[in-house]
């Protein structure tokens, strides 16, 4: 019990003893000590209660103050339970204040990082706000930052059009918009809706499809040089050493007959070595100079039983089983450049199988989407997830002795003939999809 507990019993107790005396001079017709003991006792009164408001007013101050969240305050516990638990409380809404904050400025220092746009709308009273927006967002549509939505119909009305069609549900499309009266770009655009029972959020990411491009662009073009690097030191460092070695020999008066035989070892090295950089270099031309392809209407089955005929004696010398399901359809494509895309499909598929105890491979040609899709399926070992995006670059390969073109110059005429090359990851197996979109 603290000193102003004591003080406030204390002042209680007095007030009522001399309530007590002045109700018994009260009796004896005092009425002078009667009126004068009627006053201390008042005083006391007016003082316990004081003394009991000093407690109340601290708890409603602290209590003002988490409701205002200003934590500006240092209180102290002084031994009273109402104050003391308001003291705590107010403690531990300052803390979680603070988290709350650090937490705030951490998520809005990772989202400013992002490359792509996103703004963030929250729905108060049927209305839109921005509840954050991160500066690239701003950056690629050229608009200030505003706080409320619809002052974004005037700045990006191309913008705002798309997005109040998406009734700022679920969504993903492209669209284009001129931003500043510029020619128009393209762009790739994803909403999200977020709703609980009290609020509902509107989470749009923005990102330029010229941007995404060059990013692609830029990673082949560096996967590419450091494939091509890797090849050229490996086939001119021991070259450039075994010249050394020549130079070395020559410029000596007399060349015994060791070094004759090395001279002739160097020499068909050298002359292996400039081979196999030749045919990198040729690999390499095949894949940049594709030709362009001469249409015809074909039979897409017909030349898919032709490219398994050419391959009939690699099925039965490994015990491959051949499953076919051929739908007739007529496209029109270059007739060659097609049979060697599925050739190269063929041999990866059987290289994929060759540690299976039951060697299947599975063609199906049939109708999806509207579209035509080929696909050229295996029970073998896959593809490890870790290389997956890698199997279509240059001169990528996981087997010794492979050229590493295969799926790139298949991928390369399939994109020729305007469709794409799909690879699909199955439970036992790989699945490669042609799918055809004229």
């Amino acid at each position: 019990m603290n000193k102003k507990e004591i003080f406030w019993i204390l002042f209680i107790l007095l007030s009522i003893v001399c309530g007590i005396v002045a109700f018994d001079f009260y009796s004896q017709n005092k009425w002078i000590n009667c009126i004068l003991f009627s006053l201390v006792s008042l005083i006391f009164i007016f003082l316990a209660k004081t003394s009991a408001l000093s407690y109340i007013q601290k708890t409603e101050k602290l209590l003002l103050a988490i409701q205002k969240k200003d934590f500006s305050l240092f209180p102290k516990t002084e031994g009273n339970n109402l104050a003391d638990n308001a003291v705590k409380l107010y403690y531990q809404s300052k803390e979680e204040h603070l988290s709350q904050s650090s937490y705030k400025l951490l998520y809005e220092e990772i989202l400013n990082q992002l490359e792509i746009g996103l703004m963030i709308l929250s729905e108060q009273e049927k209305e839109w706000n921005v509840f954050y927006v991160n500066p690239v967002f701003l950056e690629i549509l050229q608009i200030p930052k505003y706080n409320s939505w619809s002052l974004y119909e005037n700045k990006a009305p191309g913008f705002y059009q798309v997005i109040e069609q998406t009734h700022y549900e679920n969504s993903q499309e492209f669209f284009e918009i001129s931003i500043n009266e510029n020619v128009k770009q393209s762009f790739s655009l994803r909403t999200k809706k977020v709703q609980n029972a009290r609020h509902r959020f509107c989470i749009i990411s923005l990102e330029s499809v010229q941007k995404i491009i060059e990013q692609k662009e830029k990673l082949a073009w560096n996967n590419l040089m450091k494939v091509i690097s890797h090849e050229l030191l490996n086939t001119l460092t021991p070259v450039n050493s075994l010249i050394q070695n020549l130079e070395y020999i020559a410029n000596q008066d007399v060349i015994e007959k060791e070094d004759q035989q090395d001279m002739k070892e160097s020499l068909m090295i050298i002359n292996s070595k400039s081979k196999q950089l030749l045919n990198f270099v040729d690999d390499y031309r095949q894949v940049a100079e594709l030709p362009k392809p001469v249409f015809r209407n074909i039979s897409l089955k017909d030349i898919t039983e032709s490219a398994l005929n050419f391959l009939k004696s690699e099925f039965e010398k490994n015990q491959i089983t051949v499953i076919n399901s051929l739908e007739n359809f007529t496209i029109s494509a270059d007739e060659k450049m097609i049979g060697r895309c599925l050739i190269n499909l063929y041999l990866n598929a059987i290289y994929a199988v060759s540690g299976s105890a039951e060697k299947t491979i599975k063609t199906e040609i049939k109708m999806q989407n509207k579209r035509i899709v080929l696909s050229v399926e295996d029970n073998g070992t896959g593809v490890q997830k870790e290389i997956q995006n890698k199997i279509f670059l240059p001169f990528f390969t996981t087997r010794s002795g492979g050229s590493g073109i295969g799926l790139t110059l298949s991928k390369s005429i399939i994109e020729a003939h305007k469709g794409y090359l799909n690879y699909k990851p199955l439970e036992q197996g790989s699945r490669f999809e042609i799918w055809f979109i004229d």
